[in-house]
């Protein structure tokens, strides 16, 4: 059985395809969320483990809800 990508793992694939999916480049997706390019970059890879008020802010940006975003995680 194989073992499940981490959460933060999952989350961030999630918001890359969700990003590219709307045609945002990542900088391009960092200004509207108003965060760094480097820390969307984290979050991508996996590697930042994000407060609820950047997740927030990521899901509107995208025009989805919470749940959307986490559909599937």
């Amino acid at each position: 059985m194989a073992k499940r990508a981490d959460i933060l793992e999952r989350f961030g694939q999630r918001v890359r395809a969700l990003r590219a999916e709307q045609g945002y480049s990542q900088e391009g997706f960092a200004a509207a969320c108003q965060l760094d390019r480097t820390y969307i970059g984290g979050i991508e890879r996996g590697e930042r483990n994000l407060a609820l008020r950047n997740i927030e802010t990521i899901a509107q940006t995208l025009g989805i809800t919470l749940s959307e975003l986490m559909k599937g995680l």
